[in-house]
């Protein structure tokens, strides 16, 4: 089946073929929410959820609160979207796949790992599945396995990143799949996603921009950093995650660390992400130590996820 078929389930529904990244201990409800309300995809690690239970919570709210907008609007909003972990380190992933399918989500993402035990069940239920991939083998591996799409981590994204030139990336697994291809990395208007379509892409990842939204869990402190920062302030480094992250250096100085005196892979004492038993005095890795993608020079200000998606979206018909 090609990608246009795939997608035309609920096309119709998008004002952009744009997700909203899933985003550690930023995407909540709030923004996934407003995301879909606007027309975009509202995605978000189901880790972001401290429980099993309370992802119930999330997905209870999130579809109360896109029922009142269709209802309000008469428009029907974008799909919402989970982030499944499927490495094998995560102890929930068979709780939050279970809960999942009770939920019927028409579009999952996996990542961290081979998707071929979620992808069967989450067909049955009628879910779209698209793995992220950082490398030619991984997606050629990902597409054997029957995914419906792959999201190209390339070089330029926030977080743990691809390393790919996207224009390369994309052209490469064309010749081979033609299934929905995402391009994730660098996407900070509406003028570098009509690019991503010209390229054979079908829809673009935004995530960066997404942080500096009033709807985000980010840090008030976060979010006023990405406003000041530029491309030149991310850093891509392997010492806080033991993996190619892409970080943001004004958070490693206010961390009391040197981001040009850095260990070269993972050697840094700090907080396991948010673990409860790490040291106080410690910063924590995505806590305290940011990430961001390239985009972050696209950045002007914090604003409504309703107003980044119709500037986004504008610039994107400028560009047809």
């Amino acid at each position: 089946m090609k990608s246009t078929d795939r997608l035309a389930r609920f096309g119709d529904r998008l004002s952009l073929p744009l997700i909203a990244a899933p985003m550690f201990l930023v995407s909540g409800i709030d923004l996934v929410a407003a995301a879909c309300s606007s027309g975009v995809i509202g995605s978000f690690p189901t880790v972001n959820c401290r429980t099993t239970e309370q992802l119930g919570d999330w997905l209870g709210e999130i579809n109360r609160r896109i029922a009142a907008y269709e209802q309000a609007s008469g428009r029907r909003a974008a799909p919402w979207c989970p982030n499944l972990i499927v490495h094998r380190s995560n102890a929930r992933l068979a709780d939050d796949l279970k809960l999942l399918l009770q939920h019927r989500p028409e579009v999952v993402i996996t990542s961290v790992g081979s998707p071929q035990p979620v992808i069967a069940p989450l067909h049955d239920v009628g879910a779209m599945v698209l793995a992220d991939v950082a490398s030619i083998r991984h997606a050629e591996r990902a597409a054997a396995a029957g995914v419906d799409g792959l999201v190209l981590l390339t070089a330029g994204a926030g977080g743990q990143t691809g390393w790919l030139n996207p224009f390369a990336f994309v052209r490469a697994v064309r010749q081979f799949f033609d299934g929905v291809i995402v391009l994730a990395g660098g996407i900070s208007d509406g003028v570098a996603l009509r690019a991503a379509m010209t390229l054979g892409c079908d829809l673009g990842y935004m995530g960066t921009k997404f942080i500096a939204t009033e709807e985000s869990l980010a840090d008030l402190r976060y979010k006023a950093m990405l406003v000041e920062a530029s491309a030149d302030d991310i850093l891509l480094t392997k010492a806080f995650t033991g993996l190619q992250t892409n970080m943001l250096r004004p958070s490693i100085v206010a961390a009391g660390l040197d981001p040009d005196d850095l260990p070269e892979r993972g050697g840094i004492d700090i907080g396991k992400d948010i673990d409860v038993g790490a040291r106080e005095d410690r910063p924590k890795r995505w806590r305290d130590i940011w990430s961001a993608g390239h985009s972050t020079s696209g950045i002007g200000g914090v604003v409504p996820i309703a107003e980044l998606v119709a500037k986004t979206t504008a610039e994107f018909r400028s560009a047809a």
